[in-house]
């Protein structure tokens, strides 16, 4: 399940209406849930969701915004607070696409509460995809206890130095995990997974192979997952 040819995707990019739920009906469905700081209409959002739906062949990827962006509150709660909102968009969204997988993708917080929302046991999901999981919290202390409780495949994306997800404190905590999980590293990324121009040019590489070679990654484990259940 790699990368569609440039061509095919440039024409896709243009066309980022979904699929009608009888298509496709192997192809999987991506609920994508915003980070703290941006809206699921930001830039980052809207490219990562065009980015996702290709590499994944998926027929749809939903993006949505948590109640505290549209009631326009400047701080999100606490993560727990928002699981019911968030199961509540994975449950319609798997009734009205009968037969395909359902895929959980975040970002930070959003990846989060998609685990928290994959641990319920009303809630059926083939995978989780974490692009940039803060394992630490404001307080520096280590928040594993929800990937602890995940039996779905997780797939982890990060960047090499993040203060929120050091990775010698993931790799400690996947060594736990019950869940089959694999990490892909974006180095030199920030926590938005941006590389700057001089860690760029000193490797002789671009924005976009970096994110090509993680979108490879994500697609090869979520083809992988898929293929084991």
């Amino acid at each position: 399940m790699g990368s569609l040819p440039a061509a095919k995707r440039r024409r896709q990019s243009k066309d980022d209406g979904h699929v009608e739920p009888s298509a496709s009906a192997a192809a999987p469905v991506v609920v994508f849930a915003h980070g703290a700081g941006a809206p699921s209409s930001s830039d980052w959002m809207q490219r990562w969701k065009i980015m996702m739906k290709e590499a994944l062949h998926a027929a749809h990827v939903l993006t949505f915004d948590y109640p505290y962006i549209t009631q326009k509150k400047k701080a999100p709660p606490k993560a727990e607070k928002l699981v019911d909102s968030h199961s509540q968009i994975v449950m319609q969204t798997a009734a009205k696409y009968p037969g395909h997988p359902i895929i959980l993708a975040g970002k930070s917080m959003g990846s989060r509460v998609g685990c928290m929302v994959a641990s319920l046991e009303d809630i059926n999901v083939s995978a989780v995809v974490c692009l940039g999981y803060p394992l630490k919290g404001i307080n520096g202390a280590i928040r594993d206890e929800t990937l602890l409780q995940l039996t779905v495949p997780t797939m982890f994306v990060q960047r090499s130095k993040d203060s929120l997800c050091p990775l010698e404190k993931l790799e400690a905590t996947r060594k736990k995990m019950k869940a089959p999980n694999e990490l892909h590293v974006i180095d030199g990324g920030d926590h938005s997974f941006k590389i700057g121009k001089k860690h760029l040019q000193a490797n002789g590489s671009t924005q976009e192979e970096a994110e090509d070679l993680a979108l490879k990654a994500i697609a090869a484990f979520i083809s992988k997952s898929l293929e084991g259940q």
